[in-house]
């Protein structure tokens, strides 16, 4: 359940950020910082669907924490589009909006993202970690035959390995596992830029969608990392199934 203040401090910032759209629905995703993983993994689903369904009715903008400098940068890296991503330098919208600040224990933002990692107040996260390495029968395979994967300039394959060595239809052992690699390699080589301050490394984000009438016809709070949607076998159902 949503509160009144809570709708009050959402409709506020979609003002604030001119995220008005033209389309029915009204997607607005409150990130964490431009760092984190399920920043960069939930844009980049978003952007797929954006690539895949080139007549949908959906404006999608997101909020982050972050600068101008790491914000160049994520847009790149992910295709989202820059006019639809807003950058802050707190969490104070975070907490206007009574979204999960992860856990504090008073040791500093590394710490605190490490006892989340390890699945202490984020209880699906261990889960979802071993899931990239699993592989997941009802989720979709990430990598085609074609795309070309480089982890360290020094590992190079292409797509077709996943489908050579596990078939291909599905979210094959390892594939995950590799994005999310690659991901974690472009944020630690540009760490300053995506990290803003470590001290909101544990802040979860918060999922909005809106008809054209403004009223919110699904929400979601986050509280784990690699936690972006309550179903992450397919973590953007939720769009198929309310935008119709």
């Amino acid at each position: 359940m949503i509160t009144n203040n809570q709708k009050k401090t959402l409709n506020k910032l979609i003002k604030d950020f001119n995220f008005s759209g033209s389309k029915k629905y009204k997607l607005v995703i409150l990130l964490g910082l431009l760092g984190d993983f399920d920043s960069f993994e939930y844009i980049q689903n978003l952007k797929k669907f954006i690539n895949n369904n080139q007549k949908n009715n959906i404006d999608i903008f997101a909020v982050a924490i972050g600068n101008k400098v790491g914000k160049e940068k994520f847009c790149k890296f992910t295709g989202f589009s820059k006019k639809n991503l807003k950058v802050v330098h707190d969490n104070k919208i975070h907490q206007d909006l009574k979204i999960s600040e992860g856990v504090d224990i008073g040791f500093g933002g590394w710490i605190n993202m490490l006892i989340m990692l390890s699945g202490i107040n984020s209880l699906n996260t261990i889960k979802e970690v071993i899931r990239g390495y699993t592989g997941d029968k009802n989720a979709k395979q990430i990598f085609n035959d074609e795309d070309h994967i480089n982890l360290f300039n020094l590992i190079k394959f292409s797509g077709v390995f996943f489908k050579y060595t596990f078939g291909d239809g599905y979210l094959r052992p390892f594939e995950l596992a590799t994005y999310r690699l690659n991901n974690m390699l472009e944020i630690l080589q540009n760490w300053n830029d995506y990290i803003l301050d470590n001290k909101y490394l544990p802040q979860r984000g918060a999922s909005f969608l809106l008809n054209d009438k403004e009223q919110i016809i699904y929400k979601y709070f986050s509280n784990d990392v690699l936690g972006y949607s309550s179903e992450m076998s397919d973590p953007l159902a939720f769009l198929s199934e309310k935008c119709r």
